[in-house]
């Protein structure tokens, strides 16, 4: 099994990270090692992956806080684990609780408040960053928790490049032109930069921040990809823990 880490994470004691890949388990095309039920894929492989994953984390299954992802701006503050409905974001401070976002693709981010010991996990496609799904969440830190942005460390996991990632003029619209490419008549958006410029914008430190240079549309035998494989991709899975 190879599981993704980030440096930003590594360092910190406290925090356990992992975000899963498509190898694991020998499984096969097209679903490769899949996380997620929504797929087509086989209900028990699914789980027999999941668990195989959590066990890698030294996670238990019980204690693991999935989402039915919307493509929203709902954030949940969750306690336990379990499956919360129609959210793409959430934040806890209780330990032992991983929270674990789904990806074929769109952003993954993940937050650590090392004053505090908070952390989130937030799902951001383009609909969610153009809904500011980030930009709530720290303001929700903010509010709840007291969370200061000088105190945060930042994740932004693999997700599809600028160079892969083509749009229409009405999704286009949405964002400001800097993150925008023309290609003939529509667009190359790059949703990891909006999201990191948020971050940035917060007030965070770009030492405190890590965006992932994979790129789930160009490392195919890596990294499962909708916009490559369509309804025949499976999803990853990204977790983080306050141990």
């Amino acid at each position: 099994m190879l599981i993704i880490k980030s440096q930003i994470f590594i360092s910190v004691p406290e925090v356990n990270f992992g975000f899963s890949t498509k190898i694991g388990a020998e499984r096969n095309a097209p679903f490769y090692f899949n996380m997620s039920h929504s797929v087509g894929d086989n209900d028990e492989i699914v789980e027999d992956n999941r668990t195989m994953f959590f066990q890698a984390l030294g996670l238990e299954k019980k204690n693991i806080a999935l989402q039915k992802q919307v493509h929203g701006d709902g954030i949940n503050y969750v306690t336990e684990g379990g499956v919360y409905e129609d959210s793409d974001a959430m934040i806890t401070d209780r330990r032992n609780i991983g929270l674990a976002i789904s990806t074929a693709d769109c952003a993954a981010i993940f937050l650590y408040d090392k004053k505090n010991k908070v952390i989130a996990g937030i799902h951001s496609g383009w609909r969610g960053t153009n809904k500011k799904i980030l930009l709530k969440t720290l303001t929700r830190l903010k509010d709840d928790f007291n969370t200061s942005p000088t105190d945060l460390a930042a994740y932004i996991a693999p997700a599809i490049s600028q160079n892969n990632y083509e749009i229409g003029n009405e999704v286009a619209a949405l964002f400001d032109k800097k993150y925008l490419l023309p290609k003939g008549e529509k667009f190359l958006l790059d949703v990891s930069q909006v999201n990191y410029d948020i971050l940035v914008n917060f007030g965070l430190s770009k030492k405190d921040i890590q965006k992932s240079g994979f790129c789930s549309f160009e490392f195919k035998h890596l990294l499962h990809s909708y916009r490559r494989e369509g309804l025949h991709s499976g999803r990853g899975l990204g977790i983080i823990v306050l141990k």
